[in-house]
């Protein structure tokens, strides 16, 4: 089984209202429907889902790109981070985001793959309307 995976949605979104509200405390808990603590900043941390996601941003490119390290509670203690890329691509007033995940911990990866679906883009395409 690969320990990584491709996802996309097209959200009703300009890519900065998407950007912005990904990097805040407010916005991320907004869109996602579940408390959050983000730092929105190169190396600042972040929390979701009552501490259940976690992990730090590592590179940031304005309206466009989001690197950052990732891992939930349920990895091994020993197991490294996780990278999430999040890509935006505006077009008409729309967003493409191109959610890439790798180095997930092995037999992992099919069940982030339906909490992303879940618990991130079900919730923001209602968010984003």
């Amino acid at each position: 089984m690969k320990n990584e995976f491709v996802l996309t949605v097209t959200l009703r979104a300009k890519a900065e209202a998407i950007y912005k509200a990904w990097l805040s405390t407010e916005g991320h808990a907004a869109m996602t429907g579940s408390p959050a603590n983000v730092d929105g900043s190169v190396d600042g941390d972040f929390s979701a889902w009552d501490g259940y996601i976690q992990g730090m941003f590592l590179e940031l490119e304005k309206n466009k790109r989001i690197l950052q390290a990732w891992r939930s509670a349920e990895f091994p203690a020993e197991a490294q981070d996780s990278i999430v890329e999040i890509l935006l691509e505006e077009s008409h007033g729309k967003t493409t985001l191109t959610l890439k995940h790798w180095n997930i911990p092995a037999g992992q990866a099919e069940s982030y793959k339906k909490g992303w679906e879940d618990f991130y883009f079900k919730p923001m395409r209602e968010y984003f309307g």
